[in-house]
């Protein structure tokens, strides 16, 4: 199984990307033993920030990923998107940037190519074009990302991907344990794998054959959702007891994300400024902190329990 977090972007006092303490959260969360970074994202206010912002941002991350794989010796995968414009030709321009930036896939965010929801014919047809402006060599996935409308994915694209021979990345938020099944077996020995979203239906998912993790609650307690991704097949009494402490904490997404995410760092020991381009500074109240410390302090000594008996 693998597991990625979702990249949020720190600011500096002054509004600007803190790429610095970025750096930092790459190094927290590769000590966490989760698999990868998905870098560009919605959690990263992706629509929020200009190009110039998003292509140093990816290429801070990749580089310090990468520095850590060399230096560790264990993988450290990471997945960017970039394209928030309307046109087609704009989107490659982005896209291309984040590519040549450094990634290990390239990811593409379903709403965009299908903006009026308009079908699956649509859809195709921006999504050829939009390949036909990539490079030959890219490695591609899909984002069902939720803004500024969640656009997800059909039997038709997903066989569409398949017979392109380009596509083996997708974080699925369909939160629906059973599409997610039929979307697993649909893929089954394409290559393409599928990580879900949705931490409350993910023991099922796993179960079920879907690759993995890949979501905003790695940013909290990225070591539970390693040690899920190592074991939910070899200690099933345990990992039911860890897939029902993260669905619950799970439920703490309706906070002010990602200032909540901001926070939990600075209690990691991450100076983190509490700002954020989707979020007013003043969303993050006295109770959403308090309900990060709580879920800190139960989260910190599920992961000593399980590790110690290990």
């Amino acid at each position: 199984m693998e597991i990625f977090t979702t990249m949020i972007t720190p600011y500096k006092a002054d509004g600007s990307v803190d790429f610095e303490t970025a750096e930092k959260y790459a190094d927290w969360y590769y000590e966490s033993g989760i698999d990868g970074i998905f870098a560009v994202c919605q959690s990263s206010e992706i629509f929020f920030l200009s190009l110039e912002e998003r292509v140093e941002l990816n290429r801070r991350v990749y580089k310090r990923a990468k520095e850590l794989e060399q230096k560790h010796g264990r993988p450290f995968t990471v997945v960017s998107s970039g394209h928030i414009s309307d046109s087609i030709e704009d989107q490659a321009k982005e896209l291309n940037a984040v590519w040549e930036s450094g990634t290990d896939s390239l990811i593409l965010i379903t709403n965009r190519l299908d903006i009026s929801n308009e079908g699956d014919d649509v859809f195709i047809k921006n999504a050829e074009k939009l390949l036909a402006l990539l490079p030959d060599d890219v490695k591609l996935g899909f984002y069902e990302c939720p803004y500024p409308y969640k656009r997800l994915v059909t039997e038709k694209i997903l066989d569409w991907c398949m017979k392109t021979g380009k596509f083996n990345y997708m974080k699925d938020t369909c939160c629906d344990a059973k599409e997610i099944k039929r979307r697993v077996d649909q893929l089954r020995g394409s290559g393409f794998k599928l990580l879900n979203a949705n931490c409350q239906t993910l023991l099922e998912t796993m179960k079920d054959g879907a690759d993995g993790y890949c979501g905003i609650m790695c940013n909290f307690h990225p070591k539970l959702y390693a040690w899920l991704g190592k074991n939910y097949d070899k200690q099933k009494e345990k990992a039911e007891l860890v897939q029902s402490m993260i669905g619950t904490f799970g439920f703490t997404e309706s906070l002010a994300y990602p200032l909540t995410a901001k926070y939990h760092m600075n209690l990691c020991g991450i100076p983190t400024e509490n700002i954020g381009r989707t979020r007013k500074s003043e969303e993050l109240t006295e109770y959403n902190k308090s309900c990060m410390r709580q879920m800190k302090l139960a989260s910190d000594h599920l992961e000593k329990t399980l590790i110690s008996e290990e």
